[in-house]
């Protein structure tokens, strides 16, 4: 009995000790004593407000309206009137943040003044390091609604609403003020469409590509200039961008009511998206602590509860990959939803190379509040290694295409008085209990090769940073230390570097021009499965070249023990028109036959060069009927597609009809379809019901709307449902829609305001 009882013992302390060694080795000092509050999360029940006032609360009050689990709080860093109307910001490399500012936006219930050009970008410093700023200048004043902003070195790049153009700024003098401007991007002509449905972005992710939102473009940024570089299948995603430690970009498509798209391979590649990348029964729901009235969607988007039962919203996403919070947090994906005054914390999962998105509690969210006018339209990893949050801090959030006269959001809006709430602006800094915030950085006055150190960083941004800083000062003294860093060595570091270090050591030889191969053929040996892809995504201009010595070296990755691996190797063999190369590819997609991650990404390759080659049908056009159909195909697969599907065969959540097959009449019926865009579509679509209405998008030009339903009717339509294809003209007259045609009905019903139903539009005689 004895013998037994020390037996116990002696398990139970061994058991503690591996426990003990399994959480330090994967927590830092800081934080392992404070994993356990971290685990029990929320410590009350979720309930529901249902009296919220739409009153605007002072930032104090704001601070008392969160619930969060258990050890975070919010702090806040800025408000109004420091602060007005923010929905972007950006840090350089000294740690200053500089925030950009909507303050025309929705300033009405009608949008009045919303396209005059009194918006800034807010300069804002914390002088005394206590998280707080407490300094403020005009950086840039006179502005379009910017929308986008990006600092590399000492400047800032701004994009406005309206324009595709790209500008840098820079205070010369130091006064907080710009005073240099120059074009870093010139298209010189105007951006289609309503503001919620322009880019966002600017994100410079790990492979030195600048990417954006909606625009099938990204940018290389070389002596001082913006080089674009085509998306053949298009870019992704609304408002909102991030990229994870790996460069995986994420994206959303808030119109589709798709909290995350587009994270599965880089759209360089093509699209790839899966059906079940993350569980819409799970994923889909949203959890508010309060009464969500003003809803586009109308009652049935409410539960009994009267609180949003989905997302509608979901923007301004980040992956957390700072060091001043728990670390259970970091990888995690964290996604705004302001109609239901929440955040969302997604656990991304890797299911055999293929990623999806797991809500990370039961029926809760990370963050929500009782604050009708918090309005979170983005997050981001800060300098101090804390996660930040812009809220708008008003009572409308959506744009004005969605509280016109006849919508449903209209009356709740006046009856709740939410016009009157704005000019106002928060953001704020996630902290944890027990963890310091980091120091502020100091990049922009230090030597280059303390930025070298900088890649080894255990926070996220400080490593990005130090990564563009590096290559835009091209500065080549530093790439001896960059390629010891590379292969492991610890060189001029204090320490060994990490598999991190290692990354960004790469990526950043890359971006420096001063990649070889002895590194490459090293790194794709490396122990790390991240840094073994990455060397296979570099390797990508020694196959263009049919480099045999790098291509045998990736013939030994074929079975390699990561997915991420194979992936990475069959997207970048395609660069290679060499016997070799065919054949490992070959022999990869039998070896992953079972594999739903590698056999999708082979069926997205073969479609995007496709795409590079017109296609059968767009081949045979003549450039007037090409162009527009194209031209169309972007709008489409940027906006359209976030509801009705890329294919047009609509998505697994059924937010809107699909139109290859409910539309087939609409298909043979141009005035119809015509009539639909300009002015919209409500009510049950052949006996069946969606959840949101089809916005009007007559405020768009003639050109614009002939191009999108052209493409909709040649490309998805008519002459893919047993129509044969022709380029004569008699053919494309019928198909085609002409601008002139949008305007002669635009005329016939300039005095609309209401939506058309499914049943008025039946009435309209087809075409034979």
């Amino acid at each position: 009995m004895r013998r037994t009882f020390w037996i116990v013992i002696l398990l139970a302390a061994f058991s503690l000790l591996v426990i003990t060694c399994q959480v330090s080795k994967n927590t830092s000092p800081q934080e392992s004593s404070n994993q356990v509050k971290e685990e029990m999360a929320f410590t009350t029940p979720r309930t529901v407000n249902q009296n919220p006032s739409p009153l605007p609360l002072t930032p104090e009050q704001s601070l008392q309206s969160f619930r969060l689990p258990a050890g975070y709080r919010l702090e806040l860093v800025a408000s109004e009137p420091m602060v007005t109307e923010p929905v972007a910001l950006t840090w350089d490399g000294n740690g200053r943040m500089y925030v950009a500012q909507m303050e025309t936006y929705m300033q009405t219930v009608d949008t009045t003044g919303e396209h005059v050009s009194t918006s800034r970008v807010m300069l804002l410093e914390d002088t005394n390091g206590d998280g707080k700023m407490d300094k403020s200048s005009v950086f840039i004043d006179k502005l379009m609604l910017p929308r986008m902003v990006l600092c590399v070195g000492n400047e800032l790049l701004v994009n406005e609403t309206d324009t595709y153009d790209i500008y840098a700024y820079k205070d010369s003098d130091g006064d907080g003020k710009a005073d240099q401007k120059r074009c870093v991007y010139k298209v010189g002509k105007k951006s289609p469409g309503n503001l919620e449905h322009q880019r966002s972005g600017l994100d410079w992710n790990l492979d030195n590509y600048i990417y954006v939102t909606v625009d099938p473009v990204r940018f290389s940024y070389v002596d001082g200039q913006l080089q674009a570089d085509t998306l053949v299948s298009g870019s992704n995603g609304q408002w909102g961008l991030t990229h994870d430690n790996y460069g995986r970009l994420f994206f959303s498509r808030a119109g589709g009511e798709n909290a995350g798209s587009g994270f599965q391979i880089n759209p360089v590649y093509g699209q790839l998206e899966f059906a079940d990348a993350y569980v819409d029964s799970t994923f889909g729901p949203v959890w508010p602590i309060i009464k969500t009235p003003d809803i586009q969607g109308g009652l049935k988007r409410l539960r009994p509860d009267s609180t949003l039962n989905h997302f509608t919203a979901g923007n301004g996403q980040s992956i957390f990959r700072g060091d001043r919070l728990p670390h259970s947090l970091v990888g995690d994906y964290l996604i705004n939803e302001p109609v239901a005054r929440i955040i969302r914390r997604a656990k991304v999962v890797n299911k055999e190379g293929k990623t999806t998105l797991e809500n990370a509690y039961q029926q809760e969210e990370f963050i929500a509040s009782t604050d009708m006018n918090f309005r979170p339209v983005n997050t981001y990893t800060g300098p101090d290694g804390c996660l930040y949050i812009v809220d708008m801090n008003r009572g409308i959030i959506q744009e004005g295409t969605w509280t016109a006269p006849g919508s449903y959001l209209r009356p709740q809006i006046q009856r709740l008085g939410l016009d009157k709430n704005k000019q106002r602006g928060r953001i704020y800094r996630l902290v944890y209990e027990g963890i310091k915030p980091g120091p502020a950085p100091q990049m922009l006055k230090e030597p280059t090769t303390t930025l070298v150190s900088y890649l080894n960083h255990s926070n996220g941004w400080w490593r990005d940073n130090a990564q563009k800083e590096i290559i835009v000062r091209k500065d080549q003294s530093v790439v001896p230390f960059l390629k010891q860093m590379a292969m492991g060595e610890k060189g001029n570091l204090t320490q060994t570097p990490t598999a991190l270090g290692r990354l960004h050591a790469l990526w950043t030889l890359e971006g420096s021009g001063a990649i070889d191969k002895e590194i490459l053929l090293k790194a794709m040996q490396d122990e790390d499965a991240q840094v073994r892809r990455a060397a296979v995504w570099i390797s990508e201009p020694y196959l263009k070249k049919n480099d045999a010595q790098v291509i045998e070296r990736l013939a030994s990755l074929q079975q390699d023990e990561s997915y991420d691996v194979r992936t990475q190797l069959l997207l970048s063999l395609q660069y290679s028109n060499s016997d070799k190369a065919k054949a490992i590819t070959q022999d990869l997609l039998a070896i992953n036959a079972s594999s739903q991650m590698l056999t999708g990404v082979q069926k997205s390759i073969e479609k995007n060069a496709d795409v590079k080659k017109f296609g059968r049908k767009l081949g045979n056009l003549d450039v007037a009927s090409r162009k527009m159909i194209l031209d169309g195909a972007i709008t489409f697969k940027s906006l359209c597609a976030t509801c009705h599907g890329g294919d047009g065969k609509g998505l697994p959540s059924q937010i809107a009809p699909p139109l290859v097959v409910n539309f087939r009449r609409m298909m043979e019926n141009k005035e119809g379809m015509i009539k639909i865009l300009l002015h919209g579509l409500t009510g049950p679509v052949e006996g069946k019901t969606y959840p949101d209405v089809m916005p009007p998008m007559g405020a768009n030009e003639d050109a614009w709307i002939a191009s999108v339903l052209s493409y909709v009717r040649y490309d998805l339509g008519l002459s893919d449902r047993g129509f044969p294809t022709s380029s004569s003209p008699e053919f494309l007259s019928r198909i085609l829609v002409k601008p002139e045609e949008v305007k002669k009905a635009r005329e016939q019903s300039a005095g609309r305001t209401q939506f058309w139903t499914w049943e008025e539009l039946e009435k309209v005689k087809p075409q034979q």
